[in-house]
């Protein structure tokens, strides 16, 4: 752990560094606009998986949905390396808790390539792909975002003296939780949560790859870590939860908390913790690219000092830049089965019971925040360790963390008007170490859609998709489709 806070510490040290580096400015000064609508319908009572999955919370889950969606965007720049940027981003939606809301709302701050974002605003910081992945295993493109204080670098920078070798990028975050009504609406059992929770959010990645005489081999390691806390229990015995600074420096190196905090954050860390080892190698020609990657999530010390196996997400991408037909492979293996043995030992006799404790790591789901790693209901990693929202029963936190998924996507070019992209997903779940499934659940997802536009219709695009759910992982067999219309462009140049 004390690698980890390290590592992180020089995150904060380094943060001068990108001061001497001028950002691309190609896309400032300028206003643009974008209204899409979309509709889809399916057999069964949910939207087919992947239709939903990691599109930033906005298609329904219910089967039979549309929205419509609004949004202006203007960027600026400004004397020597300044820019900033605002948007607006609002959705018009049925079926859902509330039919109008806004997505995005934020305004940003840079000074060459260091930003500050203020606001709610959809941003991808995984080094995974964002369309034919399955998803990041602790921040995707599943829910909604957050409102937040966001300070990044967010692309690679080249550090001084070494040649273009070595590169790093990082971000840091606090947030907090809008979802507290909805949650009061879902909730239909006798259940205790947090409203209001607070977020925290920081992440590190090093890259040493030529940038100058262009070598082909490449590797990165990242380590990303997100946490909830603060926030106001239900329980009015409990009452507000422990959020002062001091706390929130508790947070920041995963201390435990006070006496003001529960037992359990007492004895463990306060608050709820999920943290990634990311290493990623990749070997680029001119004609193509392959990646290989491999994402260790951990939830307690015990993952964090890699007891937990080989949890996680492994992936292999192909790029083939000069194939039309297939431009783009991704193929990966999620699983969640090991979580540092079966049981959570805890309290036991060391002396007469010698090794670690751990075990039982239950990812998303913690003791004190009973939610889980969701916002909305909806998982902010990957989407495949089902989202509460699919419980139907109104009980809060994710029913299957023991999972074993095998995903693939393939995307390519048809014509130059039409592209296509493909998902497929077979999925196995166990349940959890405390509620393990009587029988294992089992399943397959796809996604067939299809994009185009035409030079006569300027700025027009039109999407149509088949998606389809077999088994019982998320819920009834489903098969349904979707078609959405977008139109975007420039409202003024300054």
């Amino acid at each position: 752990m004390k690698i980890v806070r390290l590592i992180f510490i020089l995150l904060l040290a380094g943060a001068p560094i990108p001061f001497l580096y001028a950002q691309n400015a190609s896309d400032t000064n300028v206003t643009t606009y974008a209204v899409e609508t979309f509709g889809s319908a399916a057999t069964g009572s949910y939207t087919p998986f992947w239709m939903t999955s990691n599109r930033y919370g906005v298609v329904p889950l219910e089967a039979g949905n549309g929205y419509l969606r609004p949004r202006i965007d203007h960027r600026q720049s400004f004397g020597d390396g300044f820019h900033w940027a605002a948007g607006i981003d609002a959705v018009v939606t049925a079926p859902r808790y509330r039919n109008v809301y806004l997505q995005q709302l934020y305004a940003e701050i840079g000074y060459k390539s260091l930003l500050l974002t203020l606001g709610s605003k959809e941003k991808y910081t995984s080094g995974w792909d964002q369309r034919l992945s399955s998803g990041d295993m602790i921040q995707s493109a599943n829910a909604r975002p957050t409102p937040e204080a966001h300070i990044s670098i967010p692309e690679f920078l080249t550090v001084p003296l070494t040649k273009g070798w070595f590169h790093f990028r990082g971000y840091l975050s606090v947030g907090r939780s809008l979802d507290s009504d909805y949650l009061d609406d879902f909730v239909k059992t006798n259940q205790v949560y947090n409203r209001d929770v607070l977020w925290h959010d920081k992440s590190l990645t090093i890259r040493l790859r030529d940038t100058r005489s262009h070598f082909p081999a490449y590797l990165s390691f990242g380590i990303s870590h997100t946490a909830q806390w603060g926030g106001r229990s239900t329980d009015p015995e409990v009452g507000k939860q422990p959020q002062s600074l001091k706390d929130f420096a508790r947070i920041f190196f995963a201390k435990a908390g006070n006496a003001t905090a529960s037992l359990s954050d007492q004895v463990n860390v306060l608050g709820a913790h999920h943290i990634s080892y990311n290493f990623h190698a990749g070997f680029a020609k001119a004609n193509w690219e392959l990646q290989a990657y491999y994402q260790h999530i951990a939830s307690d010390k015990s993952g964090v000092l890699m007891y937990n196996g080989t949890d996680g997400l492994w992936g292999l991408q192909l790029d083939l830049s000069q194939c039309r037909w297939i431009r783009k492979v991704v193929a990966e293996y999620i699983i969640t089965k090991d979580q540092s043995g079966q049981f959570h030992y805890l309290d036991f006799d060391h002396d007469a019971h010698p090794g670690r404790g751990g075990g039982a790591d239950n990812y998303y789901n913690n003791q004190e925040y009973r939610t889980g790693h969701s916002y909305f209901n909806r998982s902010k990693g990957t989407p495949l360790l089902i989202s509460p929202e699919y419980n139907a029963d109104g009980s809060l936190g994710f029913k299957s963390t023991r999972i074993q998924d095998f995903h693939l996507g393939i995307e390519g070019d048809l014509s130059r008007q039409l592209s296509y992209r493909v998902l497929f997903t077979v999925m196995n779940g166990w349940g959890t170490p405390y509620q393990p499934f009587l029988k294992k659940q089992t399943g397959a997802s796809f996604l067939v859609e299809a994009h185009y536009t035409h030079t006569r219709l300027r700025d027009w695009s039109f999407t149509g998709s088949l998606g389809g759910d077999t088994g019982d992982v998320v819920g009834d067999r489903s098969f349904g489709f979707s078609l959405s219309i977008k139109k975007q462009g420039i409202l003024k140049k300054w």
